[in-house]
């Protein structure tokens, strides 16, 4: 079985981190390919809605592989060539069109908590365990993802998590905004799916255009630029719209295209 793949479920798509050995810690190989698929899958019309989880109930993701830094980090020239690949793929993620969920079981740390705070949700088995331990490797973390994660959790707290490198609960993660819903580990991929079918049966136009104007938003703008003004004005002249009024009206469940 690959390490890493993707599937679809109706208008669902998965992508599944199957490296439980490692306890699904990312190589170089996998974030390259996770980009590759990340890319299939936004040309996939059908797909309205992606879920991120791991394989098992042992790990979302430990991070990335350390036993690959001895190679690929031992140098700022080698790191930077490591780390351009690495965020690339997270940025990708984090600017996918269409709402991502991450499903966390187990451990989500370092790159693995990256990789969920790229996502819209983050839904988490109580016992599993969050953090960005870079401090205890005298790393220092990149801004973007710095940046998310002071977003999700507010400034002392992500210094609280990066100054000590501890792991958080998922309980006291829901507490400080790290993740959204808290569940039994049994139940949390029912839950996951059960959200992002509620979401796929929503207008795909005003979801992915939703996500790009709250984007807008937390990268500063406070006023609609020439992209944002047309995005909202052609949501009024789509099938979609003309869709949801007519199902309205007749008090019946819309059909989005």
């Amino acid at each position: 079985m690959e390490e890493l793949y993707w599937k679809k479920e109706e208008r669902i798509a998965s992508i599944i981190i199957n490296r439980p050995h490692k306890k699904n810690a990312f190589n170089l190989k996998m974030f390259q390919k996770l980009s590759v698929l990340l890319d299939e899958i936004k040309k996939d019309d059908e797909v309205k809605v992606l879920v991120l989880c791991g394989a098992d109930e042992s790990a979302f993701s430990a991070g990335a592989d350390i036993s690959e830094f001895l190679q690929n980090r031992t140098s700022a020239e080698k790191a930077k060539q490591y780390n351009a690949i690495a965020l690339e793929t997270v940025e990708k993620l984090y600017h996918f069109p269409k709402p991502t969920i991450a499903a966390i079981r187990g451990l989500a740390i370092g790159g693995g908590l990256e990789l969920a705070l790229s996502c819209d949700f983050r839904f988490a088995s109580q016992e599993s365990l969050l953090g960005i331990t870079a401090a205890k490797l005298a790393i220092i973390y990149n801004l973007a993802s710095t940046k998310r994660l002071i977003d999700a959790v507010g400034t002392s707290i992500a210094k609280d998590m990066l100054y000590t490198g501890k792991l958080v609960k998922a309980p006291e993660g829901k507490e400080i905004g790290l993740v959204h819903r808290v569940l039994p580990e049994d139940e949390l991929l029912q839950s996951a799916y059960e959200y992002a079918k509620q979401l796929s049966e929503r207008s795909s136009l005003a979801l992915n255009g939703t996500k790009e104007v709250i984007h807008a938003v937390l990268n500063g703008a406070i006023e609609e630029d020439e992209r944002i003004e047309q995005l909202i004005l052609y949501s009024f002249e789509s099938e979609d719209y003309q869709e949801g009024i007519q199902a309205f009206l007749e008090k019946r469940k819309p059909n989005f295209k």
